[in-house]
């Protein structure tokens, strides 16, 4: 009788007069209604655009005018995921990682049969994971990690045939790691770690043909840890769970017969030991029912909640259509009210163009209790005299920046702003400004990386002059040596007779500083470690007066939280910066900075930013002509070009293990004079 209801409430919905389909077009504006309720940042979706001309922002479209990928990673949405993303039938790529999402996934994600990408990483998603996402025939990568998530890991995902990556890291998952994902034949890495997981680990994960990579660490497992695994090498993680016990591996002790769990029922216990149920929902056991006279004695109830939720979902659906168009005209009443305020001048204006400019999570609960510089909170080896030699207050950076006039910007991302600035001295300094929302949140381990950037002196790294946290604003700014002559990226792709020509001997002069610059801060004796940069490229070489290169925001990943850190490399990847091994192992190591060094002298040697498969293989092969800059004129010591284009190609190589130290590289380098 509901349904019955519900379909004769929806029968006007269906007349002439509301016959019109439903387009892309409205399957977008409500997913924008649903991701940036504020429309603070999709301004450019709007209704009367077509969203396959390039105008709608992230939004790309196949050759059939399809829309086919949502690509907003690291935008500052704040809303929730809508039901209304399972209507783009074609979308093959969802990128909505980085942002601040929160809410539920709506189980009609499932429904997207041709997404093989779906990234929501690094949101405030909670709930748990639909098991219906099971269902998505085409599914290569599932990016869930760093959220919010409860419940169970669904044993529907070892459906997935075409999977190849799972992360589900650092979430609130509990329950058993499901035994069918080693049905996966596609899988090359797992990671469930810095979850609440307990039981055993499954014997059938060792299955999983491609696995290179399984990250259990810092849950609550116990039991034997099955042998086979042991094929994964270091790619195997398994620290943080005192319960398990195997032999073969070195930081576990040797299973008694108390541990000895069965590892096909890979859910048993709670870790306070208490059975959670009969039969693990991971367990596959065979069933002798399957004659037409068997009966589920579930099946009848499960009918009526079924149709019970189906009807009060279409009351719903029928309210929601009109709540949300009135929704939405108050909200561009709102929106238009907010834009007009931004063009304002006044004493507020820096905050205003920080707020446009940088991150988009900083808001009034950050103007009270975030003070890392004040006094008493020099632990971790300041000393107060040093931090005070560092410490600028924010008049001094307001002057310098002019009020952090629009005039003085020299550049902006999705979590700073860095303005030029002229100090009291007539010293000309680039102030960087970060939210407190990007920074670290643990204040000593924020002070521990300004400890590290106030360590970093070296000729070849931008110097840090000092530092400013306000209070009141909820900001933090770096204050640097401002470098004249602009970043490396400026001198790349440049016309034939452009000023923007380096010749021979500045290309060598650049490539031998960047080495000496990176080598510092491997043989960094400022930390207790070697340190990564983690995100070299040409955008992070700058120049001074004389040509000289210098390594900007070393160290600066010390003061950023995950999310900014991870958002970061979106770009790195797509310049091709990032060393293949990180897509498995997650990690960033000294060969990884070395990959990036590599790519470097491939773009300074060819004078291009992109480079092909053709230009190392010209490298190779020795053939000058198609991988040295053809802007020299020939101008160039061919034997300095070969030696270069090895080193090169040494440094880039598949395996880390394979490139060399940039200590090695800096004395093959020592040898080269750049002359003619």
């Amino acid at each position: 009788m509901l349904i019955l209801v519900c379909l004769l409430l929806l029968f006007p919905l269906h007349s002439p007069c509301h016959s019109s389909p439903i387009t892309e077009l409205d399957l977008l504006l409500q997913i924008k209604a649903s991701l940036d309720p504020q429309d603070k940042f999709l301004t450019s979706w709007t209704s009367d655009s077509d969203p396959c001309t390039g105008s709608f922002e992230g939004v790309a479209c196949n050759e059939f005018g399809n829309v086919a990928n949502i690509s907003l990673q690291g935008k500052g949405l704040s809303g929730s995921l809508p039901a209304a993303l399972g209507g783009l039938r074609n979308l093959t790529g969802l990128y909505l990682h980085f942002n601040t999402l929160n809410g539920e996934i709506p189980a009609e994600v499932s429904q997207l049969s041709q997404l093989s990408d779906l990234y929501l990483n690094v949101n405030n998603l909670s709930g748990e994971i639909p098991p219906q996402i099971g269902n998505m025939p085409n599914l290569q990568v599932l990016q869930l990690c760093y959220n919010k998530l409860t419940g169970s890991i669904p044993t529907q995902l070892g459906s997935l045939n075409k999977l190849s990556v799972l992360a589900l890291q650092y979430n609130q998952l509990t329950g058993a790691i499901p035994a069918s994902l080693g049905n996966l034949e596609s899988l090359t890495r797992l990671d469930v770690s810095f979850n609440n997981l307990f039981g055993s680990v499954p014997l059938k994960l060792a299955d999983a043909p491609l696995l290179e990579v399984l990250d259990i660490r810092n849950n609550t497992l116990s039991g034997n840890v099955p042998l086979a695994l042991k094929r994964l090498n270091s790619g195997f993680q398994y620290g943080n769970n005192p319960g398990l016990c195997g032999a073969g591996f070195p930081q576990l002790n040797v299973c008694t017969a108390s541990g000895q769990l069965d590892p096909y029922r890979p859910e048993p216990f709670k870790p306070n030991g208490s059975l959670t149920r009969d039969i693990p929902v991971s367990v596959n056991l065979p069933s002798n029912c399957t004659e037409a006279h068997c009966s589920n004695p579930s099946k009848i109830p499960k009918i009526g909640v079924i149709s019970g939720v189906v009807g009060v979902f279409i009351l719903l659906t029928i309210t929601g259509i009109f709540a949300f168009s009135w929704h939405r005209r108050q909200k561009q009443k709102i929106g238009s009210a907010f834009d007009s305020s931004d063009g304002r001048l006044s004493t507020d204006q820096a905050k205003e163009v920080y707020r446009k400019s940088a991150s988009p999570l900083i808001s009034l609960e950050y103007s009270n209790g975030w003070d890392p510089l004040a006094k008493g909170r020099c632990g971790n080896g300041f000393s107060q005299e040093v931090l005070e030699g560092f410490m600028f207050n924010l008049e001094e950076v307001e002057r310098a920046t002019q009020c952090f006039s629009e005039v003085n910007l020299l550049g902006k991302s999705n979590f700073s702003a860095t303005y030029k600035g002229i100090l009291r001295d007539g010293s000309v300094v680039a102030i960087k400004c970060i939210a407190k929302s990007s920074c670290k949140s643990d204040e000593a381990e924020f002070l521990k990386g300004l400890k590290i950037l106030i360590s970093l002196k070296q000729e070849n790294l931008v110097r840090l002059r000092g530092i400013c946290c306000s209070k009141g604003r909820g900001e933090c700014f770096l204050i640097y040596d401002f470098v004249p002559n602009g970043n490396l990226l400026q001198y790349l792709d440049v016309k034939e007779g452009s000023d923007k020509v380096l010749d021979w001997s500045t290309r060598i002069s650049i490539i031998n500083g960047i080495a000496k610059g990176i080598g510092h801060l491997h043989g960094n004796k400022g930390s207790k470690s070697a340190l990564v940069h983690q995100n070299i490229s040409a955008e992070k070489v700058f120049m001074d007066g004389q040509y000289n290169p210098l390594l900007s925001e070393s160290g600066f990943h010390k003061l950023l939280a995950d999310d900014i850190v991870f958002s970061n490399l979106k770009a790195s990847a797509a310049m091709g910066y990032l060393a293949p091994e990180y897509t498995t192992t997650g990690r960033f190591t000294e060969k990884s900075d070395v990959y990036a060094f590599g790519m470097l002298i491939f773009q300074i040697l060819s004078g291009k930013r992109e480079i092909s498969h053709l230009t190392r293989h010209a490298t190779e092969s020795g053939k000058f002509e198609d991988f040295i800059d053809r802007n020299l004129e020939g101008k160039f010591s061919e034997s300095e070009a070969a030696t270069l284009g090895i080193i090169a190609i040494s440094c880039t190589h598949e395996s880390p293990d394979y490139r060399p130290s940039l200590a090695t590289v800096t004395q093959e380098l020592s040898g080269l004079s750049g002359n003619l």
